[in-house]
């Protein structure tokens, strides 16, 4: 493969910018030399690899911010090479993994095999999420200065909550030491132990033990509190509610340094997705009411809500064919983020540079990443894509180990069709 490509007739969108024009590109080695509409008008240079993409878009590649596999210790669900290929399939080229592995992701050491797995898979750029409390037990917290070190890009207990405020407190004073966001999964354990979906009608002609959505609305205000006294940074992840938007609508107002990232299963779905027991809609928070679901959509479309990530969690089949208590939490979904993101474009919720920012500017921002933009310079991560595309999803020809996905069948809306990452194309459709 040539050190230098030219992408030539692409549409060229740039979300960190604004540019949205029929414009070329070049990269040389990793970086991005050189773009503009009149780039190669005296031809491609005789060194370059001449790709036409005739109108395709071409896009920073995604974040995902939000990644859990199952790589130490659960292998059998996905492993940081099969989730590297999945995300590179899906136009991802950086995702950050959460730390609920087995073990957890509280020491150095970890970090390290994370790194290191990522250098033998040769795909897509892995970072990492320090554990915030030693095992995820939310008790005492990491040695967060040395993860740091070592490349933790936050600090987080992952799927589950920091429950005490006290160790929340700790938690967002010592990582403001190193300016380092804490990231929380909002969910009240007390309120949420042992429910299985929303609280309401439909949880309960089935029959189920319901998760209230105050749960969630209660964690975030306490948070919201806690970083008022300790001038903490602190990201909510997957907001799900009304009023946890609005209560992250009046703390940006105020200034205070939080940001908040959603998935698509909670502004594409909702609770009457769960149907007959339908386990692959068993997530964590649960699916919401359709009001809920429309919160969401308003939260991005203002800036509200600053991101969207897959929330990608492998389950294997013996996990989800059970009957609808004992099933696992989780959907797979980093081969879906990219059309399901696109379908409120196609809607008419969102514009479509405000939505591709979405997953690649501004989980970049959140995260400190040098990632998710276009300019000359920048890390040639790239995907190109067919914005209308129509396909339905087929969750068999997806390249995670682990199949749960609620969007089998879906008819979607735009598909990548090549993967960049530091001027390599490590994947291409068919």
């Amino acid at each position: 493969m040539n050190s230098r490509v030219a992408y030539l007739n692409a549409r060229l969108l740039d979300p960190a910018t604004g540019l949205d024009q029929r414009a070329d590109l070049l990269t040389d080695g990793g970086k991005i030399a050189d773009f503009g509409p009149d780039l190669f008008r005296d031809g491609v240079p005789a060194d370059a690899e001449a790709v036409n993409l005739d109108g395709l878009c071409l896009a920073p590649g995604l974040v995902d911010m939000r990644v859990l596999i199952g790589e130490p210790g659960e292998e059998e669900k996905d492993t940081i090479k099969s989730a590297s290929r999945a995300a590179a399939a899906g136009g991802i080229t950086a995702m950050a993994l959460l730390p609920n592995t087995t073990p957890v992701l509280d020491e150095v050491a970890g970090l390290e095999f994370v790194a290191r797995r990522a250098r033998e898979a040769k795909l897509v750029k892995v970072f990492a999420y320090g554990s915030a409390t030693r095992g995820t037990e939310g008790k005492e917290i990491t040695e967060m200065g040395l993860l740091a070190q070592a490349g933790a890009v936050a600090f987080t207990d992952g799927t589950k909550a920091i429950g005490s405020a006290k160790t929340m407190r700790r938690a967002l004073s010592y990582a403001r030491t190193f300016d380092k966001l804490i990231v929380q999964h909002p969910e009240e354990p007390s309120l949420s132990s042992g429910g299985m979906m929303n609280s309401g009608e439909i949880a309960t002609r089935l029959g189920l033990v319901g998760i209230p959505r105050e749960a969630e609305i209660i964690m975030i205000e306490r948070d919201l509190r806690l970083v008022e006294l300790t001038g903490g940074r602190l990201h909510f992840a997957h907001v799900t509610t009304s009023e946890s938007v609005e209560l992250i609508r009046r703390a940006k107002a105020r200034g205070l340094r939080v940001t908040c990232d959603t998935a698509p299963h909670y502004f594409a779905l909702t609770e009457v997705d769960v149907g007959d027991y339908r386990t692959y809609a068993k997530v964590s928070p649960p699916l919401r009411g359709e009001m809920d679901r429309r919160a969401v959509v308003e939260g991005l479309a203002d800036g509200t809500i600053d991101a969207i990530a897959s929330d990608h969690v492998p389950q294997d089949q013996d996990q989800k064919r059970l009957p609808f208590a004992q099933a696992a939490f989780g959907v797979i979904g980093l081969e879906t983020l990219l059309p399901l993101t696109l379908e409120l474009v196609h809607k008419g919720r969102l514009p479509l540079l405000k939505a591709l920012a979405c997953v690649t500017a501004n989980p970049a921002a959140i995260l400190d990443l040098a990632l998710g933009r276009i300019a000359r310079g920048a890390a040639a991560d790239l995907v190109v894509f067919d914005l209308d595309s129509p396909w339905q999803i087929d969750v068999s020809r997806f390249k995670s180990k682990s199949k749960n996905s609620p969007f089998e069948n879906r008819p979607v809306q735009g598909r990548p069709l090549r993967t960049i990452v530091d001027g390599r194309t490590v994947w291409t459709e068919g």
